[in-house]
């Protein structure tokens, strides 16, 4: 537990690990004893990569939206994409309506949609570069 909450500080912003439920079941490797994922009440909310990052999911992202830290890893999109995009394709940067300072190539990325989480995925571009370009992918979607 301590260790995935030191994890989403340093990946997302201090203080947002605040916002996990207390009671969270985790599966732990046979072989190596290190934490897989974490799920609440059945549901999963991470898995734990090998190189030290998260795999969110779109129910964990809509828990640490509420906090302020958190918003600045998400980007926001157009009314026009969000049918495709809760389809799981990916967010193209003319679609993109407001970018967090915090979006770096290769993170975990909440795409939001009027403030509700609708899909995660890894950013292909940078905060500074989705906010420049109006054209490729800013995030693919998983």
């Amino acid at each position: 537990m301590i260790k995935l909450r030191h994890t989403i500080d340093a990946l997302f912003g201090s203080g947002v690990s605040r916002h996990l439920p207390k009671n969270l079941d985790m599966t732990f490797s046979r072989k190596t004893g290190r934490l897989k994922t974490a799920s609440h009440e059945g549901r999963l909310l991470c898995t734990l990569r090998i190189d030290g990052g998260l795999a969110i999911s779109k129910l964990l992202a809509g828990m640490l939206l509420k906090s302020r830290a958190f918003r600045e890893n998400c980007v926001e999109i157009s009314a026009e994409a969000a049918p495709f995009v809760r389809d799981g394709k990916s967010v193209f940067s003319k679609h993109v309506v407001w970018c967090g300072k915090k979006v770096s190539i290769a993170a975990d990325t909440p795409v939001l949609f009027e403030g509700e989480v609708i899909a995660v995925g890894r950013a292909v571009l940078s905060a500074p570069m989705i906010r420049d370009f109006k054209r490729g992918v800013a995030v693919k979607v998983r």
